[in-house]
């Protein structure tokens, strides 16, 4: 059986090892407010992104996932979601079964001109372990998986080739790298208190014990790539 552990905001005492909850409470609040499919505009902001490139990645936690793109130099917004899936209307409690096909991912805004699509790619391989199926760290089941997604030959090229210069090196030993390599489809953006979690929860359990030092573990090895705010 899958592990599936709760997370219990407000318990004075609390084991968290998974961001997956079937049952999240906030300020004492059930939430379950349902996702949108992304139309290239984040339900976070008014502005307009619609100049901006976009990519998708999904490597465990979104919220790990979208403070890491959060930080570099040239994204302008990641939004959190779900993507590699086919049925409609997935929602955060369908994902978390582990039976829709769809994997926590982000959609990033980035501006081509200040970090490239290949630069994305590496900090996505350089902030996950891509050598562990359907798992990141303590979160495990299919919603957890690796996946690279593309949206033309290019990217798919510059991904394929990305993935054999790892395997020439050998940066994970021996052990093989389970990414996926998926054409993007479609995108949801997941419940509106998920997106900016980890910002907007720093003392929340999970994020201490397992998003915050990952996320510093990612700060060590591109601190070229960070926006000067970011510490």
């Amino acid at each position: 059986m899958k592990k599936r552990k709760f997370i219990l905001l407000l318990s004075a005492i609390v084991m968290t090892t998974s961001c997956q909850s079937t049952t999240r409470k906030d300020n004492g609040q059930t939430l379950t407010e349902a996702p949108t499919e992304s139309i290239g505009q984040s339900q976070n902001s008014d502005q307009d992104l619609s100049r901006y490139s976009t990519a998708y990645f999904a490597s465990g936690c979104f919220w790990c996932t979208e403070a890491i793109f959060e930080s570099l130099k040239g994204v302008k917004e990641v939004v959190s979601g779900y993507s590699g899936g086919t049925t409609p209307d997935p929602t955060y409690e369908k994902v978390g079964s582990g039976t829709t096909g769809y994997a926590e991912s982000v959609k990033i805004y980035y501006d081509p001109k200040v970090i490239s699509f290949g630069q994305l790619i590496e900090v996505s391989f350089g902030s996950q372990d891509p050598t562990t199926p359907d798992r990141q760290g303590p979160d495990e089941g299919t919603q957890y998986r690796s996946i690279a997604f593309y949206q033309n030959d290019t990217e798919k090229k510059s991904i394929e080739d990305y993935i054999a210069k790892l395997k020439k090196e050998k940066v994970f030993g021996k052990k093989p790298i389970v990414t996926e390599v998926t054409k993007f489809t479609k995108f949801y953006d997941a419940e509106a208190y998920h997106q900016g979690y980890e910002k907007k929860h720093p003392d929340n359990p999970y994020v201490q014990s397992v998003s915050i030092p990952r996320i510093n573990r990612f700060k060590e090895k591109f601190p070229q790539l960070l926006k000067k705010d970011i510490h």
